[in-house]
């Protein structure tokens, strides 16, 4: 058996290298996706995500390396002959065709009878609630609307693999939030592979099973969207995903069950044991919502500091506050607005005392 379906993978990335001229945008990537899977490659402009996606469709051609799907080398396949279809963020539907004549174009295009094509354009519409849209032109419909029949006409042709190029970055945010799942929800009631790329963070952490996070052409960390936000290997990773608080200091205690971390305004009190070295620097990562604010100071040495309030961002559900340390430093701490008039909440110029528990931390060595 093909080693790429001996190990599960479904679509096998091998040290896939693409320059152009001098530059690397894609460096030695590698990556296994299983079938099934919504796989999401996250990251800011120019990391490499857009150029990995152009060559899993066949618009570029990687340097070196190997892209293979359900063991098959699609090397040297034009992007017709390969059983991937892509969407892009655009949506590139036909403005003079009806959203039906939109999602048969392309079995019209590879010669299906009749029947199969009206056959599998009504599925595709009962499948993304557009029933009653079919005899609309695209200009008629919503954004949401829109979108739905962009992924209706690429998974018409049943492909292996969908790409999903910034799939709902032309949506508001609200719409955005709504269709995310509605997506997920269609691509999985069809069983597709999918490949997304998207720079949104809340986009790849909703949809996705897995992310793979990109930086100057490279993968920095691979994992669940738990994984990425709860256990970060790298600064650039903690301070890429979510709201973060990064400490730097050294190790002044080394246990096997425990370490304390000696930082410019407090001690770290870590309740695990970490790869590390007496005096080593290290930086620490607390998510804003792990911390707790009180008026008063909490009791034991553990985890506390105490700051002035020097910025508040209301959000309705959560404010977020940025206290000032004693060495001028800045502390991000979320707080749940759980009373309607914000009852014993801190406001610009209090003193208040930043706490949290001795799990909440991730120690950072690069």
């Amino acid at each position: 058996m093909n080693k790429a379906l001996e190990d599960g993978a479904f679509l096998r990335i091998e040290s896939v290298v693409k320059e152009f001229g001098d530059f690397r945008a894609v460096d030695q990537v590698s990556l296994n996706v299983a079938k099934g899977e919504i796989f999401a490659l996250l990251g800011s402009s120019g990391c490499g995500k857009s150029t990995l996606l152009r060559m899993l469709a066949g618009f570029e051609t990687p340097t070196s390396g190997r892209i293979v799907l359900n063991g098959a080398d699609l090397a040297g396949k034009p992007p017709y002959e390969r059983p991937v279809n892509m969407m892009f963020q655009s949506y590139a539907l036909f403005p003079h065709l009806t959203v039906w004549d939109n999602i048969a174009f392309g079995l019209r295009r590879d010669g299906l009878p009749r029947a199969e094509i009206a056959q599998r354009v009504e599925e595709m519409l009962r499948l993304t609630q557009l029933t009653k849209f079919g005899q609309r032109k695209p200009h008629q419909l919503s954004g949401g609307q829109q979108q739905r029949v962009a992924l209706a006409r690429s998974l018409a042709k049943r492909p292996q693999l969908l790409l999903l190029d910034e799939p709902l970055g032309a949506l508001d945010k609200k719409l955005r939030e709504a269709t995310q799942i509605e997506l997920v929800n269609i691509i999985e009631q069809v069983g597709v592979t999918c490949v997304m790329v998207t720079h949104d963070q809340e986009e790849a952490m909703t949809m996705a099973s897995r992310i793979a996070v990109m930086s100057e052409g490279r993968f920095v960390q691979v994992g669940s969207p738990a994984d990425i936000y709860e256990t970060p290997t790298t600064c650039f990773v903690a301070d890429f995903i979510g709201n973060v608080n990064l400490t730097p200091g050294r190790i002044t205690v080394d246990e096997a069950d425990h370490v304390h971390i000696e930082c410019a305004d407090f001690t770290h009190y870590v309740g695990h044991g970490v790869t590390g070295y007496l005096g080593q620097a290290v930086t620490v990562a607390v998510r804003p919502e792990k911390i707790s604010l009180s008026a008063d100071q909490p009791p034991g040495p553990m985890n506390q500091v105490q700051g002035t309030v020097k910025e508040m961002s209301y959000f309705g559900d959560t404010t977020l506050y940025h206290l000032e340390l004693a060495s001028g430093a800045r502390l991000k701490v979320t707080f749940e607005n759980d009373t309607r008039n914000h009852e014993g909440a801190p406001t610009w110029g209090d003193r208040v005392w930043a706490h949290w528990l001795p799990s909440s931390q991730v120690v950072l060595t690069q």
